[in-house]
């Protein structure tokens, strides 16, 4: 048994750095509360009470965690060195085609300051013969990008986020160690954001519903801090009014807009003084939204339930679900109405952070719809990755003795991702030597949990006889569908030549193979080796990515969207980002 990985990090082709990428990297980079970096990895502070290998972790401020943020930047950066083109495609899939904002940050950062930015390319004798790919387009089209009601598009914070992002020092030292700026410049690289920004800008003081919209959506600082970084020079006083934003003149006395003692400022006035009464007919007759309200409201009173019920058409389905300990300690969702909009917010979830969710409510009714929201998002997640093609997947628990200490971990990885495939296209056995076909009595989280409750750590390791479980079983693979078997363990065991015959024995075809990586003394692979003798692809993934709520829906579709191997014409994940048109600017 050994301790290698199929390919060594600096063997890796664009399509594993891709796949590294989607299934390796953290989901969040910004962070609104204080947190602990343990080992380059945020935990929430409040958990230090609870947990306590949180003891010595680093205390860092609310916003960007920069571990986070350059492990992430660096493999953009890895991807584009490997294959330009493919990273321009990834950024124009990361805008349309998924919801991880902060990706999408990334690389419309790594666009906007990237070296192919339409540059002449001359003949001989000096005439410009073409000129090159101006990628940096991309990167404005993703900050400019704009589809009604589309919540992929990047909202203000997103765009200001950029900026801020280039700005960080250890970001800019990546960029000029890739070239993309001065070496000798002590300012960080901006590539075009700053007229990316102000073309942001202009379209939105053009459109004034557009702005007024963004400013009773409570972004009005954000336009602010937006216009000051990126010199923003508005057309007209009306810009400065709506953002309540009074003017003096500069050092240099170059201003002449918003200067002449006529500016009509709109501020938004505290509730100070006015009744809840009136504070919810003010909500109501002028549409405010909950940012804009909680911020105004008299200290003697804050949020009441007549208040946050005034509020409710303001919130998304995600508000409904971060907030359901208020609803529930207000006793809002025992009412019928607001019951029926939080359930259906439930229905919608896209995210497993409802389970955390839970861990701050009483009812047991509501922790158990929260719990049904994670299910519902692992199925949204199975559902968008299977859309195209019929999948079936075959779950490979490894039990065997060299698990004692990690099984558990498997058990609540697997509870958060089984729930999310239909009973006759998930196919589920444990091994040691001898192998267990497993089947949850019901579709949901709670169901799995209790399938595995029981599943110990012992005994030796052959992978094949969870194959040969299944087959005594009836499990049945169409021979139109997809097959992609994922190994749950440290894939130490048989060789791969053995376990891959397993399957031709039973009559099985895997399409892929995934490990989902979860080592407690030494790892193998057994599963590295089975894709290569089966000539399949294989993708993996450590086992605490499956912490991350947000990651679980992630990962669901990248490892169902692996490439698949060039005979069987399958449509993949790189597949899929490339067939991904460029974003274009539009005039």
């Amino acid at each position: 048994m050994t301790d290698r990985t199929l390919l060594p990090e600096n063997q890796l082709g664009p399509a594993e750095k891709l796949l590294d990428l989607v299934l390796g990297s953290s989901a969040h980079l910004w962070h609104n509360r204080p947190g602990l970096d343990v080992d380059g990895k945020w935990y929430p502070r409040r958990d230090l009470a609870r947990n306590r290998h949180l003891a010595r972790g680093v205390t860092v401020r609310p916003g960007l965690f920069l571990p986070a943020a350059t492990t992430l930047y660096s493999k953009l950066l890895e991807l584009y060195e490997l294959n330009v083109v493919l990273m321009a495609h990834f950024a124009s899939y990361a805008l349309k085609e998924t919801d991880w904002r902060d990706l999408k940050v990334a690389c419309a950062a790594l666009m906007l300051v990237q070296t192919r930015s339409g540059q002449p390319v001359h003949d001989d004798d000096g005439t410009v013969a073409f000129y090159d790919d101006d990628h940096r387009r991309i990167g404005e089209a993703m900050l400019l990008y704009y589809e009604h009601k589309s919540a992929r598009m990047m909202a203000p914070k997103s765009v200001l986020r950029v900026a801020e992002l280039l700005e960080t020092p250890e970001i800019a030292e990546l960029n000029r160690l890739a070239g993309f700026g001065d070496p000798a410049s002590k300012k960080p690289p901006l590539g075009r954001w700053k007229s990316a920004a102000r073309s942001w800008l202009r379209v939105r003081e053009h459109n004034r519903p557009m702005l007024e919209g963004l400013v009773a959506a409570g972004y009005k600082e954000t336009i602010k801090k937006l216009a000051r970084k990126a010199g923003y020079k508005p057309e007209s006083a009306a810009f400065f009014e709506l953002l309540g934003w009074k003017q003096k003149q500069a050092a240099g006395g170059h201003r002449s807009v918003g200067l002449d003692g006529t500016l009509d400022v709109h501020r938004r006035e505290r509730f100070d003084g006015i009744s809840e009464a009136e504070i919810c007919e003010a909500i109501v007759t002028q549409r405010l939204r909950y940012k804009d309200v909680v911020g105004r409201l008299p200290k003697d009173m804050g949020l009441t339930p007549a208040i946050l019920v005034a509020l409710l058409p303001t919130l998304s389905d995600r508000d409904l679900r971060i907030m359901t300990p208020t609803l529930e300690s207000m006793g809002l969702l025992t009412e019928p109405e607001i019951r029926a909009r939080w359930e259906v917010a439930i229905a919608n979830a896209t995210d497993q952070r409802a389970l955390n969710i839970a861990k701050n409510v009483r009812d047991q009714g509501v922790k158990a719809k929260l719990e049904e929201a994670a299910d519902n998002a692992a199925r949204q997640a199975v559902a968008a990755a299977t859309a195209e093609v019929d999948v079936h997947v075959m779950f490979l628990i490894d039990k065997s003795g060299s698990m004692s200490g990690a099984i558990e971990q498997s058990k609540e990885a697997l509870s958060r991702i089984l729930a999310g495939f239909s009973a006759e296209k998930v196919h589920i056995a444990t091994f040691d030597t001898m192998g267990t076909h497993l089947a949850p009595k019901a579709p949901t989280r709670a169901a799995v949990q209790h399938m595995l409750a029981d599943i110990r750590a012992e005994g030796g390791t052959l992978h094949a006889s969870g194959v040969r479980a299944l087959r005594r079983a009836g499990r049945v693979i169409p021979r139109t569908a997809k097959l992609v078997v994922i190994v749950v363990g440290d894939e130490a065991g048989e060789t791969g030549q053995n376990f891959a015959q397993a399957f031709a024995e039973c009559g099985y075809e895997p399409s892929a193979f995934a490990l989902l990586v979860n080592v407690a003394v030494t790892r193998g692979r057994t599963v590295q080796d089975a894709a290569l003798a089966a000539g399949a692809p294989f993708s993996q993934v450590t086992i605490e990515q499956f912490d991350d709520p947000y990651q679980v829906p992630r990962v669901l579709r990248a490892l169902l969207d692996a490439p698949r191997a060039a005979p069987k014409k399958q449509f993949g994940l790189v597949e899929r980002v490339m067939s991904t048109p460029l974003l274009e600017l539009r005039s």
